[in-house]
C-alpha cells in the first residue's frame, strides 16, 4: 500500500509532461521512501531504473549495462558498455526519439567508485539539453553527498538540475495512515517512538500492544531498529562517536551549548560543527524564544524521534537488552513514556494548527509557530508557552498542550492567559489541547471567555 507523498509526485509527473529534457534530484535518510516513490513515479512509463551498489565502477557499468540493454532490447544482455559515458550517450540519444526516464537511485555509491561520473554527466547535459527528451532523475541516501556533491555551488551539476526534492519523513497524519488497527492513543505512542520513517513504521504491528512492539523492536537485539543508529551515522559522519555521544547528551536532556559541552567533553566550538550536522541530517534541532533571533538562548532538542527514543531508552540499557531482559527494561521505560510524549504531542499539536491554518478554519492566520521560554518579572520567575504564532503585530495565538490521563483544569488555562500578558497583542486566541478531556471549570470558563479553542486529543484524530 503507497501512502502519502502527494506533492512529490505531483511535481515529477509535471516535470515529465513538459516533454522536454529535465533534470530531478531527489535525496533525503535511509528508510525515508525513496525507492518507493521512485518506483510509483515510473511505474506505468518508460523507464529505465538504475540501483547503485556499494562496489567498484566496473560492477556499477556492468549493472547499469544491463538495465539499459534490458529497456532496448526487451532482455539482460551480459554485454557491457565501454564506459559510463557511452552508456549515458545512448540513453540521451535514444530520448531524442521519445519521452524517457533514467532514475538512478543509490547515485553516491556509483559517483564514488567513478570519479568522473559527475562531469561526464555535466558534458552530456550541456550537449543534449536542447534535444533530448530525458528526464534524469538522481536519487541518493547520502544525504551530506547529494548536498555537497550534486547540489552545491562548487559540483560539476550545479545549475543542470530542474528541480530537487528533500524527502522527509511522515507527518502525524499520513503515519496514522500506516498504523490502521491500533487505538488512537496507540497510534500518537507508535509515532513518539518510531516517527514518521516509513521503514521504521513497518516493524510495528497493529496486531501487538505497544508494550510488545517495543520488545520486539528496540528492545530485541535480532531487530534492525535495535542497530539502527549506529549504522545511520556510520553512513553519514565520518566520527560517529562523538555524534553518538552528543546526541546522547541531548537526549538526555542538555539543551544549551555550555551543558553539552560539558557532557561530551569537547569545547564548543568543536560541539556547534557536529551539532550543525545533526540538524542538516533531520536529527537534531536549534530553538530561539518564538519571535527572538538571539543566539545565546538558543537550545537543541531532538527533532527525530525515533533517535530520540533510542537514546534516552535503549543506550543506557545495552547490556540488558543484549543478554534478553526486555522485560525489565520495558519495566523501565513506562513509567517513563507519559513525560517521553509531551514533547511528541506537542509536535502532533502543531501539525494540528498548520493544518487548520491552511484548511481556512484557524482564527489566527499565523505566519510561523514555535515555543516561547523567558523571565516572568511579575512571579520573578522562568516562564514557558509550549506553542506561539503571531498573526501580525496586533493578533497572536498562544496553546497549551497536556499528555497526561487527567482531564485539564481551568488552572492551566488560567495559566496560559496570565503568560500571553507578557506580550502587548490587543487580540489573542487561546487553544488547549487535552489528551484526556478538560474539567466542567475550564469548559465553563473557555465558553465564557469566547476566544478559547478546547481540542481534546480524539478529536484532533476524528480530521487528522
Amino acid at each position: 500500500m503507497f501512502i502519502g507523498r502527494e506533492r512529490e509526485l505531483h511535481t515529477l509527473d509535471r516535470l515529465y509532461r513538459s516533454n522536454r529534457f529535465e533534470f530531478a534530484v531527489l535525496y533525503g535518510r535511509r528508510r525515508v521512501g525513496k525507492t518507493a516513490l521512485l518506483n510509483r513515479f515510473i511505474g506505468d512509463k518508460r523507464a529505465i531504473y538504475f540501483m547503485g551498489v556499494e562496489s567498484n565502477a566496473k560492477q556499477n557499468l556492468e549493472n547499469f549495462s544491463k538495465s539499459i540493454m534490458e529497456f532496448a532490447n526487451g532482455f539482460a544482455a551480459e554485454s557491457s558498455f565501454l564506459s559510463f559515458q557511452a552508456a549515458l550517450e545512448y540513453v540521451f540519444q535514444l530520448a531524442e526519439k521519445e519521452r524517457i526516464i533514467l532514475a538512478v537511485d543509490e547515485y553516491p555509491y556509483v559517483a564514488r567508485a567513478s570519479k568522473s561520473l559527475a562531469s561526464t554527466l555535466q558534458l552530456l547535459i550541456d550537449k543534449y539539453k536542447d534535444t533530448s527528451k530525458l528526464m534524469l532523475i538522481l536519487c541518493g541516501s547520502s544525504m551530506s553527498y547529494m548536498e555537497d556533491h550534486v547540489l552545491a555551488y562548487k559540483a560539476p551539476l550545479y545549475g543542470r538540475r530542474t528541480a530537487q526534492m528533500k524527502l522527509l519523513p511522515f507527518d502525524f497524519a499520513e503515519t496514522c495512515e500506516c498504523l490502521h488497527g491500533m487505538t488512537d492513543e496507540d497510534k500518537a505512542l507508535i509515532y513518539g517512538i518510531a516517527g514518521g520513517t516509513p521503514q521504521y513504521l513497518l516493524q510495528m504491528s497493529s496486531k501487538l500492544s505497544v508494550e510488545d512492539n517495543i520488545k520486539n523492536t528496540y528492545l530485541n537485539p535480532a531487530s534492525f531498529l535495535y542497530e539502527e543508529p549506529a549504522s545511520l551515522l556510520k553512513q553519514e559522519v565520518r566520527e560517529p562517536a562523538v555524534y553518538t555521544a552528543i546526541i546522547a547528551a541531548i537526549a538526555a536532556g542538555a539543551s544549551r551549548m555550555s551543558e553539552i559541552s560539558g557532557k561530551v567533553g569537547e569545547n564548543t566550538n568543536v560541539c556547534a560543527n557536529y551539532i550543525k550536522n545533526l540538524i542538516d541530517l533531520g536529527i537534531v534541532q536549534k530553538e530561539t524564544p518564538y519571535g527572538e533571533k538571539a543566539s545565546r538562548k538558543a537550545i537543541y532538542s531532538m527533532e527525530d524521534n525515533m533517535f530520540r527514543f533510542w537514546y534516552r531508552f535503549v543506550l543506557d540499557n545495552n547490556s540488558l537488552i543484549s543478554r534478553g531482559a526486555a522485560d525489565l527494561v520495558y519495566k523501565r521505560i513506562e513509567p517513563q513514556l507519559s513525560d517521553y510524549m509531551g514533547k511528541v504531542f506537542e509536535e502532533i499539536c502543531r501539525q494540528y494548527l498548520w493544518k487548520r491554518l491552511l484548511s481556512g478554519n484557524c482564527p489566527v492566520e499565523f505566519h510561523s509557530l514555535g515555543r516561547w521560554w523567558g523571565s516572568d518579572p511579575q512571579e520573578k520567575a522562568q516562564a514557558e508557552i509550549d506553542i506561539m504564532g503571531e498573526q501580525d503585530k496586533n493578533t497572536a495565538l498562544f496553546a497549551e498542550c497536556k499528555w497526561t490521563n487527567e482531564k485539564t483544569a481551568l488552572g492551566v488555562l488560567e495559566t496560559l492567559v496570565k503568560r500571553s500578558e507578557l506580550f502587548p497583542y490587543q487580540t489573542k486566541h487561546y487553544y488547549l489541547f487535552s489528551k484526556s478531556g478538560f474539567t466542567k471549570g475550564c469548559i465553563e470558563r473557555a465558553d465564557e471567555m469566547g476566544n478559547v479553542s478546547l481540542v481534546a486529543y480524539p478529536e484532533m484524530m476524528e480530521g487528522k
